[in-house]
Parts: C-alpha cells; sequence; structure tokens
C-alpha cells in the first residue's frame, strides 16, 4: 500500500515534502486539505492534533515534519536521486544547509506573512522590520556561500535544495532578493528550472490569489 500524504499544493513545506516525492517518482495518495475534502483536515486532526502540515502517513504511522518525511522516504523508498549523501561529512552539510533554509529564511518570512494576517491593531511592525533585517542578512550570508556551487551543498540536488526551493521562492515575494546578490538570484532561478519543482509551483498556481501580501506577477 502506496504512502498518504496530507498537503497543500500552495504551502511551502509541502512543497518541500512534494519535491522529494517528484524528484524520484514516489507514488503516493495525495489527501487535499481543503473544503474540496474536508474529511482529509478530520483525519490530520485526529491523528496530529497540531494540525501542522504535511503529515505522512505509511503502513497506517503518521511521520511528521517536512525534514523528517524526507529523510523517512529516503529510507524506505530509496530511489535514484539521493537527497541524503551516504557520506556523514557530506550528510552533514546538507542537514545544515535544510537547517539555514528552514530558520533564516523560512522563519522570517513566515513572520511578515502571518502578521499580514493579524487584525490591524495587533500586528507587530518591529518584528516584521527584524524579520526583514534577518532575511537581508541570510541573503548576503548565502550569496556568499554560493560561491562555485550549482546546489546549496555543492554539486548534488539534496534535500537542502528541497528546502531551499520554496522557502526562497516565497521569501523573494515578501522581501524581494536584492540585485547585489546574483549568486541568489541566479540560484533561486535553478531552482525554479527544476522539474519536481516547476511542477510543485505550477500545482500551486490556482492559488496564488490567496497570498496575503498580494502575489506578484512572475514565477
Amino acid at each position: 500500500m502506496q504512502p498518504s500524504l496530507y498537503a497543500h499544493p500552495f504551502s511551502s513545506y509541502c512543497q518541500k515534502v512534494l519535491i522529494a516525492l517528484y524528484e524520484n517518482e514516489i507514488p503516493f495518495t495525495y489527501r487535499m486539505l481543503g473544503p474540496e475534502d474536508p474529511a482529509a483536515m478530520e483525519e490530520l486532526a485526529a491523528m496530529w492534533p497540531v494540525k501542522r502540515f504535511p503529515v505522512l502517513v505509511d503502513h497506517g504511522e503518521p511521520i511528521f515534519e517536512a525534514t523528517i518525511i524526507i529523510e523517512y522516504l529516503g529510507l524506505n523508498y530509496p530511489g535514484p536521486v539521493k537527497l541524503v549523501p551516504e557520506d556523514a561529512e557530506e550528510a552533514l552539510e546538507v542537514r545544515m544547509m535544510d537547517r539555514f533554509f528552514d530558520n533564516y529564511i523560512s522563519t522570517p518570512q513566515q513572520k511578515c506573512v502571518f502578521d499580514r494576517l493579524r487584525p490591524e491593531g495587533k500586528r507587530d511592525p518591529t518584528g516584521v522590520d527584524d524579520a526583514k533585517a534577518m532575511l537581508e542578512t541570510a541573503y548576503g550570508w548565502l550569496d556568499r556561500r554560493m560561491e562555485g556551487r550549482q546546489w546549496a551543498a555543492g554539486r548534488s540536488f539534496s534535500l537542502a535544495d528541497c528546502a531551499a526551493a520554496p522557502f526562497l521562492f516565497y521569501a523573494d515575494w515578501t522581501h524581494p532578493i536584492p540585485d547585489e546578490f546574483r549568486k541568489v538570484r541566479d540560484y533561486r532561478s535553478r531552482l525554479l528550472a527544476r522539474p519536481s519543482f516547476a511542477r510543485a509551483v505550477d500545482e500551486a498556481r490556482p492559488y496564488r490569489k490567496y497570498f496575503p501580501l498580494g502575489a506578484p506577477d512572475r514565477d
């Protein structure tokens, strides 16, 4: 029996897992979380009261958190694209970069988005300014890091790139990557050209009108 993924195509963390599934053409049942299938959300809430997604269910067992799901897929559904290298030192760098994109690109980006969803009188402009400053710092560090690199951890597409693709995608919508960070902008373009991420982006197009900050007319 193939695994089931409880997810929504417009979610960056869901896209992170979808990229991994598409990279290795892993068959799965897509349980779309939305009004089209209210039972899916009820099932998710019953097994994971936090109600955060994506959640992968395999052989009746739920697996939480995008990074862990990708590692689980690599162990249980290995394919030609090894998203976590077998070499321990190389794998450590991949995991470090995965954490970088999660903590210093996605987290401040989502701070800006979630703040917009708050009522006018409960917003946190100082927190948003801090989040944008963090993104600027992260962009600068990544620009230096990408010198001579095609992918986040070197020559091979990895777990780190599964994280980078959706997180940089939405970060550039939220706080545009400055032109001076050309290596980051070029890297984002390479990610968009990757067939697995291009598929995830296309699947999410119908939902762009829901982006709280207003989706730009590009990408």
